[in-house]
């Protein structure tokens, strides 16, 4: 029961914080929500015992990601960028191709929720994954954080001012 209610619960976060990224008129607040957004799909996760997924979402993408989209839209957006409509013109489109998909997945929903699955017994992960990653996967995780690097320093060399 209290699984069930900490699922919901985290699912509505994580909806509000969606709705939030794709409505609202300010950057920053978008950019704000995505990380409400990003923190509700991590409580997602530690809720269904994934906790090598709950603390990776949590320090990759809410706190790393989240705060650079913040930080490049400070850095790089001038104050008349940050207010402009993010809405367009084709709002009919986007409400037939929701409608659409809404249609679908409530008949597939009504298909498989005749046969329930059983749920599996959640498992510890964190250990098997870090051998792995300090094991057989030590280069390429090395090399992944190198890229990252460059990419970061890439992104302080455009955001300079240049001295005349």
């Amino acid at each position: 029961m209290i699984e069930a209610i900490a699922f919901y619960t985290f699912a509505a976060v994580t909806l509000i914080g969606a709705f939030g990224v794709v409505t609202l008129r300010n950057t920053i607040y978008s950019a704000l929500c995505l990380g409400l957004c990003l923190a509700g799909v991590a409580g997602i996760f530690a809720n269904l015992g994934a906790d090598f997924l709950f603390a990776s979402q949590l320090l990759i993408y809410v706190g790393g990601i989240a705060i650079l989209i913040v930080f490049a839209v400070m850095l790089l957006g001038r104050t008349s960028d940050l207010h402009l409509k993010q809405v367009n013109e084709q709002w009919a489109a986007a409400f037939l191709i929701g409608a659409v998909t809404w249609v679908g997945l409530w008949r597939a929903a009504k298909i498989f929720s005749h046969t329930p699955l059983p749920i599996p017994e959640a498992a510890k992960t964190t250990r098997a994954i870090g051998l792995l990653m300090m094991g057989d996967l030590a280069v390429p995780f090395e090399a992944i954080s190198l890229v990252l690097l460059a990419a970061l320093l890439g992104a302080v060399f455009f955001s300079r001012k240049e001295n005349p």
